[in-house]
């Protein structure tokens, strides 16, 4: 049996950022990472994909180019964990020991929660940013249509990056609109959500974009079943007394973001929030600690932290957690804090994006000395060619 002083669940941006960061600050300690992927996708640019202004192949890279130095690569699949035993059960490795565990797997795709949404994907106008498979077919579908209708969901799941579902649906609108074909497509947004963002300021902001490009809004409409051959979409929608009916659509474009949950592997283990569905894993949402299991922490999409799952939430979790988990070793105190900062950067149209900043309670935490809900082309170059950069050349390395 292999044994590890620090073992990572998840070869992601968490685990491979507080991977490097515990073996730069303590390179005597056998870290392991658990990762059955060879490729290392950066997810935040599938959007832009989707609109046709960025390239797949720059959003994929090798794996093992960002295994920290002096880091084991157990390329696996993580299939149970004991707390107790202080082990992983693997499908290839067997048996893994451990001495302090941090969980980040990541988030679950639940495809399947959609019914027809599987046989469908890809295929007959229905797509999705969310895998890499169909980003590129997002842009083949805007470049054909020359009228009809794109409607654009939101399940009623956490998800990660909460602004995704409108961002494609933006890049759609001012696309049509460049082509004179605003009148000619018709675009509505179904979201199982009661509003078009949480924070005003920026949903200020949004609705603008929302009118320009003409888009309908269609609040407590949750994706169900997708009939891909016949075009059509069936949603569970709900009134203002909880009462559900059945609304069905017609589309010639469907971008679908799937509901979304802890994997399996978490949902059925200890570790996971006792009676809930989704799974996520129970952890101190300021120090990152499992609130059941001190020789755990956990980072990232899969925690039940009461935040944006986005990128920049990751980014400001691994300091965290890494320092607290070097002071749990040493018995001290844990004084690393995390507030619960987001980041969204909120595509509204090409060469246009608005910033969007907050914490636990949405207070705005802003980085730059303007008001980031206006919407700026430089906020768009810094999400297509600063954050790309900095993701692969210093956020993994825990650098930043």
């Amino acid at each position: 049996m292999q044994h590890f002083d620090v073992l990572v669940i998840g070869g992601g941006n968490a685990g491979l950022s507080v991977a490097s960061r515990i073996r730069s600050q303590k390179p005597q300690l056998k870290v392991g990472i658990i990762e059955p992927s060879d490729k290392h996708y950066y997810q935040p640019a599938w959007t832009l994909v989707g609109g046709g202004d960025f390239n797949i192949a720059d959003t994929i890279k090798a794996e093992r180019d960002f295994i920290p130095d002096g880091a084991v690569w157990i390329k696996d699949e993580a299939l149970q964990i004991d707390p107790e035993q202080q082990t992983v059960t693997t499908g290839k490795s067997g048996l893994l020991k451990y001495d302090w565990l941090v969980a980040a797997p990541g988030i679950q795709l639940d495809w399947h929660k959609v019914d027809g949404l599987t046989e469908t994907l890809g295929l007959n106008g229905v797509t999705s940013n969310y895998s890499p498979d169909y980003a590129p077919y997002t842009w083949k579908l805007l470049q054909g249509m020359r009228s009809g209708k794109a409607i654009f969901t939101s399940p009623g799941t956490p998800i990660k990056c909460g602004g995704a579902p409108q961002k494609i649906m933006y890049l759609a609108g001012d696309y049509f609109r460049r082509q004179g074909l605003k009148d000619n497509v018709k675009i509505e947004f179904c979201t199982a959500g009661g509003v078009i963002f949480g924070i005003k300021k920026y949903a200020d902001t949004l609705m603008k974009a929302v009118r320009r490009y003409g888009i309908d809004l269609h609040f407590k409409h949750e994706l169900i079943r997708v009939d891909g051959p016949a075009r059509k979409a069936w949603f569970r929608v709900m009134d203002a007394d909880g009462n559900a009916s059945m609304v069905e659509k017609e589309f010639d474009m469907l971008h679908v973001v799937p509901p979304q949950s802890a994997p399996d592997f978490i949902k059925q283990s200890p570790l996971a929030v006792q009676d809930n569905p989704l799974g996520w894993i129970e952890v101190d949402k300021h120090t990152l600690r499992h609130v059941r299991f001190p020789r755990v922490f956990a980072l990232g999409d899969a925690t039940n932290t009461p935040n944006a799952k986005t990128g920049a939430a990751v980014r400001k979790q691994a300091p965290v957690l890494a320092a607290n988990l070097l002071s749990a070793m040493e018995g001290k105190a844990l004084t690393a804090q995390y507030d619960g900062y987001g980041s969204c950067p909120l595509i509204t149209g090409y060469g246009k994006l608005v910033l969007a900043e907050f914490n636990y309670t949405n207070e705005p935490t802003e980085t730059f000395p303007f008001d980031q809900s206006k919407e700026r082309w430089s906020m768009y170059q810094l999400k297509k060619r600063v954050l790309p950069w900095l993701y692969w050349n210093r956020i993994l390395q825990g650098r930043m």
